[in-house]
């Protein structure tokens, strides 16, 4: 698994395992056709990955810790529980399309962090615009 998707699936993953079972686990008992479907049933069909408020989920789970995660690709990385070594921030950058110097400079970093929360957002993820910039 890449580098971008072990982050998607930290932020992401909670509330898409969530909905997830709801929409395909099969139905126990002979349901008469054209049923209503129940309030639980129409509210876990109606949660979809689209919906995960990425900004939402990052600040639960930042909550107690120090980490700039708003602008830091490194204490991004850190909080969704992935190893911020140069190395993973090399391939991190070559997953997104970097193409200035793999050196773990301010410049790649900044990028790094900027693409990362465009790519999120490209998966149906919802991001504040200040972060997009």
């Amino acid at each position: 698994m890449n580098i971008f998707s072990k982050i998607k699936d930290a932020i992401f993953g909670h509330k898409a395992q969530a909905a997830t079972p709801a929409q395909s686990a099969p139905t126990t008992g002979a349901a008469p056709t054209g049923s209503t479907p129940t309030p639980a049933t129409t509210q876990a069909a109606s949660v979809a990955v689209s919906d995960v408020d990425v900004e939402h989920n990052l600040e639960q789970m930042a909550q107690g810790k120090y980490l700039n995660w708003r602008s830091s690709i490194v204490d991004l990385m850190k909080l969704v529980g992935i190893d911020s070594s140069l190395e993973n921030r090399k391939e991190l950058a070559q997953e997104l399309g970097y193409t200035g110097a793999l050196d773990g400079s301010a410049e790649m970093n900044i990028w790094l962090h900027k693409a990362t929360m465009k790519e999120l957002a490209a998966n149906g993820g919802k991001v504040p615009a200040e972060m997009l910039d």
